[in-house]
């Protein structure tokens, strides 16, 4: 009998099944906990209290605040960022959009697991800067994003919400400001059964008692008094922890990487102040009114006392003592079920009370398979195994496995009854262990381990999901593991319980050692083209097109073919391929070209692969960075096609210094011109640079390239020699020296957020437009995505020469997105043009500026 646990059962199933299953992390070794760490979570077992924090992306919430929350107040603590911060830069590698997002989310889970406090989303898409609310607001969907935010609310249940940031300009941000209006819209939304009716068939309404604004100093005039706001400090020490708050937090923060946000911990007094938005306003306390105790749930008062006494008895030496006190505890549990109706305290307190007893037991469980990868259709081996770390007897009575299923308009998990499984009792002693082998098979659609938000094209500001994930899975940071063991137990003669864990690979690396990956469930072939690139043809000469398949199974054959638009042709038109192991890779080359026919502007070519009368257009991609989970997309296998015109000048050779990241080089090249990776370390020198007739520095490098403080110089003498330097945008803080150009710049933040906002010619006659390519105003607006440009300089020495001007509506005109500077023989030019984002777009006005831009001293 097999049995579909709908998404009504994923949110109320723990509340009836009373041996509590514990699933862990994916991607993780499995955890294990100190003594200190036991004797933390016997304290919050005591308490009964929920806040939540509320704002817009990763890095934006208060992690001091967070880690005190969790560890000293011992409450269930959580973040809601409404995106995933998708529509950022990437400081550690070319990833950005949806690749960024992935990224981004697994930092905030990695910061998660530092500070104790848990992490949500709504669907909004980060889709790049906006400076008002109102814009933010209706490029997203209003209505979903604060319906999740309810769902959330509601599921979690929060005594107290608190904000980033305020509903209003100082917050700057648009994203930051809509975080605001969301917040105060759901804490009003969450507790009225009109608003959102749909979701009361899973979840109950709930009012928040209070909802404040985390504000500070940023926020007020110099000189404001403060004295009117609810103060806490945060920035105590926890010696069970062994670290202050403000160290936690620093450790959790410096997980985002990706946006360079490493920072130095505090230690001592940390006060933060606290504004009165809605509901319930408290005197000297956030929590002040709310009764944190088991007295709040029905019958609970001595649930309470049994925990208190678990707690006074507890022996950090012997965590295993305490195993039978838990089981008091449990029986308590169990027998509320009859007392309390809305059972979502009891819910939580059994789901932490399995941990509880799991780590006091000493139990250890995995399972693991020798692969990363799983074949739809195909099987694997599971190997698992499961050790008792205390001197208590421990008897395993089963091992289950179950397994996610994807069905292209739905999600469910399955447990198969009849699934193999481990039928004979074994009884462990201390330190023995238990292992054995299940198959593992069943999966038939590979887009199980696409990240869920990721599995259906959405819009400018949505992620878009189908109906029964809407209900399953939104809100949640990934995915569920694609399959699980359940290995059920008994300690003695107690009750039995159970502990679930995801299916991994795991492997020893020979540097880092051992390691764990999720498992991916893979299409039986993937098909590739080489990422983030666009073919940009501007005559009819036939370009390479390279497509790389790879086995997702042993014994796949079929055939390939390059699907373009009419007026283009691609030979071969077909090309079969055979595999005969799993893993093998073969690349056809396509030769394609424009025929007479084919249109300007850009279209797009997709690499399909046939199989059995099956068509297969995906590829793979591993994101892998030490300070996350490897994670594993499944991209179509598709690439702007960009017919123009573009014409060339004397330029032929550009030295290219990468900075944070981009896949500008990669266009350049699609322009014909011979690109070549400059070396930091022993390239930036004047003999060296002399070899090219430009040099571009990639975005941020100015940031992040520590060998420009001392080889500036260098590069000076190389415009000032006759060559062409081009700067792409530099963040305005943490530059590696303080002069970027050869005369005085001032770098701020300012932008054009409308990405195809109109621009005007300052000097209509200026080389950089006219050579070798006639610009036009279109040029720099038509087609663009996402912004226009960053990071403008607010002021410039006269001998920079502005070149365009736009402005985003209501604004005034801002005229630095390019600046020329002539210097001796050559010429410096600083843009924030987004060109790091038009180009792998394919964006065909982008690709004519460019080549202007690197044209030698404009000849």
């Amino acid at each position: 009998m097999t049995r579909f646990f709908c998404a009504s059962l994923r949110l109320v199933l723990a509340l009836v099944l009373v041996n509590c299953s514990l699933i862990i992390a994916q991607a993780q070794a499995p955890k294990t906990y100190s003594s200190s760490e036991i004797l933390q979570g016997l304290k919050k077992l005591d308490t009964l209290g929920s806040v939540m924090y509320i704002a817009a992306h990763p890095d934006d919430e208060n992690t001091r605040l967070l880690a005190y929350l969790a560890n000293e107040r011992h409450l269930e603590t959580s973040y809601l960022s409404l995106t995933r911060g998708d529509g950022g830069q990437d400081l550690i590698g070319p990833e950005l959009r949806e690749q960024l997002g992935v990224i981004r989310t697994q930092e905030l889970l990695a910061a998660r697991r530092i500070d104790g406090a848990k992490q949500f989303f709504t669907r909004a898409n980060d889709f790049g800067f906006s400076k008002t609310s109102q814009e933010a607001l209706s490029v997203w969907d209003h209505q979903q994003v604060l319906s999740d935010a309810v769902w959330i609310i509601r599921q979690q249940r929060p005594d107290v919400l608190i904000t980033r940031f305020p509903p209003d300009p100082r917050a700057g941000h648009g994203h930051h400001q809509a975080s605001a209006i969301i917040a105060a819209e759901a804490f009003d939304a969450a507790g009225d059964p009109k608003r959102f009716p749909e979701q009361l068939k899973y979840v109950q309404v709930w009012q928040p008692k209070r909802l404040y604004w985390n504000t500070g100093s940023f926020f007020v005039k110099p000189g404001e008094n403060m004295d009117g706001y609810l103060k806490l400090d945060a920035g105590g020490y926890n010696p069970l922890l062994g670290q202050s708050y403000g160290e936690i937090a620093a450790h959790s923060r410096s997980q985002h990487r990706s946006q360079g946000f490493g920072a130095a911990a505090q230690r001592g007094e940390a006060i933060e102040y606290f504004q009165f938005v809605k509901g319930t306003p408290a005197k000297t306390d956030l929590f002040e009114g709310i009764d944190q105790t088991w007295n709040r749930v029905p019958g609970g008062a001595a649930i309470g006392k049994m925990v208190e006494d678990v707690i006074r008895k507890y022996d950090a030496s012997n965590p295993s003592a305490s195993v039978a006190g838990l089981e008091k505890v449990f029986q308590g549990l169990a027998s509320l079920m009859t007392v309390d109706k809305d059972h979502f305290w009891i819910q939580k307190k059994l789901q932490e009370e399995s941990v509880l007893m799991q780590a006091c037991a000493g139990v250890y469980a995995e399972a693991t398979v020798s692969e990363p990868a799983l074949a739809s259709g195909g099987e694997a081996l599971v190997t698992y195994d499961i050790i008792n770390r205390s001197g208590l007897p421990i008897r395993l009575e089963q091992v289950r496995l179950s397994r996610a299923h994807f069905k292209g308009d739905a999600t469910t998990i399955t447990l198969d009854d009849e699934a193999p499984d481990s039928k004979q009792a074994i009884t462990l002693g201390a330190g023995k262990h238990a292992t054995g082998t299940l198959p593992l098979k069943g999966f038939t659609n590979a887009l199980i381990s696409q990240p869920y938000w990721l599995r259906e094209p959405g819009s400018v500001g949505m992620y878009k999901l189908s109906e029964p994930e809407s209900d399953y899975l939104r809100g949640q940071p990934e995915n569920d593991p694609v399959a699980t063991a359940t290995f059920r137990y008994a300690v003695g003669e107690k009750r039995f319980k159970s502990i679930t864990v995801p299916v991994q690979y795991k492997h020893t690396d020979p540097v880092l050692g051992e390691l764990y990956e999720p498992l991916v469930v893979v299409p039986p072939v993937l098909v590739n083209i080489p990422a983030a690139q666009a073919y940009v043809f501007a005559d009819q000469q036939a370009k390479p097109v390279p497509v790389t398949l790879r086995a997702g199974a042993a014994g796949v054959s079929g055939s390939l073919a390059l699907q373009v638009p009419a007026g283009w042709q691609a030979e071969p038109a077909a090309a079969p391929f055979s595999f005969k192991s799993k893993d093998e890779e073969q690349t056809v080359t396509f030769m394609l070209r424009p025929l007479g026919g084919a249109a300007e502007g850009k279209s797009e070519l997709r690499a399909v692969a046939t199989v059995g009368g099956q068509s297969y257009s995906r590829g793979i991609q591993t994101i892998k960075y030490p300070h996350i989970p490897t994670q594993t997309l499944f991209p179509e296998a598709s690439a702007p096609l960009v017919r123009l015109r573009v014409a060339r000048g004397h330029t032929q050779t550009i030295g290219y210094l990468m900075g944070a990241g981009d896949q500008v080089p990669e266009a350049l090249r699609q322009l014909g011109y011979a690109v070549t990776l400059l070396n930091p370390a022993t390239d930036l020198t004047p003999e060296r640079l002399a070899r090219y007739d430009a040099v571009v520095l990639g975005v941020r490098a100015y940031n992040t390239v520590e060998q420009l403080k001392t080889q500036q110089p260098a590069l000076l003498r190389y415009v000032e020699n006759g060559g062409t330097l081009l700067v792409q945008y530099v963040v305005n803080r943490g530059t590696v020296l303080p002069e970027i150009g050869p005369y005085p710049l001032t770098l701020s933040n300012n932008r054009i957020t409308v990405e195809n906002t109109p621009v005007t010619f300052l000097k209509p006659s200026v080389p950089l437009l006219s050579a070798p390519n006639q610009l036009t105003p279109a040029d720099f607006a038509t087609g663009w995505v996402q912004e226009q440009g960053l990071y403008y300089p607010s002021a410039w020495d006269a001998h920079y020469q502005p070149v365009i001007a736009s402005h985003d509506p209501g604004e005034a005109e801002q005229q630095s997105a390019i600046l020329v500077a002539p210097y001796g023989k050559g010429r410096y030019i600083y843009t924030g043009l987004a060109l790091f984002r038009q180009l792998p777009a394919g964006v065909p006005g982008a690709y004519r500026v460019l080549a202007n831009l690197v044209e030698s001293n404009g000849k």
